[in-house]
């Protein structure tokens, strides 16, 4: 077992050899967002004392009333990534389009491109609870050298070299994959450092706990009304638990510790459900099958999903695997819903 007093950055180098591109630009940008993750990691922890709560008063490009914090937290990330000259392409949530960088010394000589939410769950803040930042790495396909393109952003999850979540909640803990294993780091916020203190995190093969809007039931397709009752039910070891935080880092967190399902479904109101492919679904897709885990739209695995544009939507079944195998059970018996 990995020793629990290291710190993140001595577990990077330790492990950069594993990773097949191993020139060291990977490790620097993983400590880039380990570094903005810090900062916004402290403006939320003072969000109750300055004047960081609330609506920003603009909407981001899905229609959406940006908050005070998802801006800071955009800048902030956007800002450490550019300066660290590691990246050559980054998009966000929060953006419109995708963002070309260029390096100072050479021309767009950098090989990875960032996909970001900066946060997650954002109008949690206001009452205290949990949110989160996730972020996706990918290598550029167009040649080095050359500014990056949409085509380098609009890439099935399994091309996915690294991806992670910061989850700002009682501790601040940063968690990530290179494809080989989950691991989990927490802050310590005393001496700013964070500490490996969840290696190999794994789902349970099956747990007990199901997440999803309930409130929304009558709008949900037939095969996820099934499951829901299926889940209520009084047989074997159900009926599960139904926890819902609506912050899906916060959400996926604990079902990866306690073994659950979080689905968060297409519906009459969202006929292509709410969360976005490439910002959240592929790197939460990326991280629950290192973990054990399964992630689907309910008949398709996330990450062979061939996104057509940045801030695509698409249902999301994902957690312990014989929970959203049995879920996707029900959602066959409806192939055309």
């Amino acid at each position: 077992m990995e020793q629990r007093n290291k710190t993140l950055g001595e577990f990077i180098i330790e492990h950069q050899a594993a990773f097949q591109y191993s020139t060291g630009e990977l490790s620097k940008l993983i400590n880039a967002i380990r570094l903005a993750a810090k900062v916004v990691n402290h403006e939320v922890n003072k969000a109750g004392l300055i004047d960081i709560l609330g609506a920003a008063g603009d909407t981001n490009i899905q229609g959406e009333d940006q908050q005070k914090l998802d801006v800071l937290a955009n800048e902030k990330f956007i800002q450490t990534l550019k300066n660290r000259e590691i990246v050559c392409g980054i998009a966000s949530e929060e953006e419109d389009d995708f963002i070309s960088i260029n390096s100072h010394d050479e021309l767009h000589q950098n090989k990875y491109v960032v996909l970001i939410d900066p946060l997650d769950g954002s109008s949690n803040i206001d009452v205290n609870v949990s949110v989160g930042t996730i972020f996706s790495i990918y290598r550029r396909i167009t040649p080095i050298g050359t500014p990056v393109t949409l085509q380098d952003f609009l890439q099935p999850g399994v091309n996915q070299v690294a991806a992670g979540y910061v989850v700002y909640g009682t501790s601040t803990m940063l968690v990530y994959t290179t494809g080989h294993g989950v691991h989990g780091f927490t802050l310590n916020p005393a001496i700013g450092t964070f500490y490996l203190s969840h290696p190999n995190m794994e789902f349970p093969e099956k747990g007990n706990i199901y997440s999803i809007n309930e409130g929304n039931y009558v709008h949900f397709p037939q095969g996820v009304k099934d499951y829901i009752k299926y889940c209520q039910m009084e047989e074997e070891d159900r009926p599960y638990t139904s926890r819902y935080i609506g912050s899906l880092v916060s959400d996926f967190h604990r079902n990866m510790i306690k073994g659950g399902i979080y689905i968060y479904p297409k519906s009459s109101k969202a006929s292509n459900g709410k969360l976005r492919l490439l910002y959240e679904c592929n790197p939460m897709a990326f991280l629950a099958e290192q973990a054990n885990g399964r992630a689907s739209n309910g008949y398709q695995r996330i990450m062979e999903i061939q996104p057509t544009e940045l801030h695509e939507r698409v249902p999301f079944f994902c957690g312990s695997r014989k929970m959203v195998e049995k879920a996707e059970s029900f959602m066959a018996r409806y192939p055309d819903t």
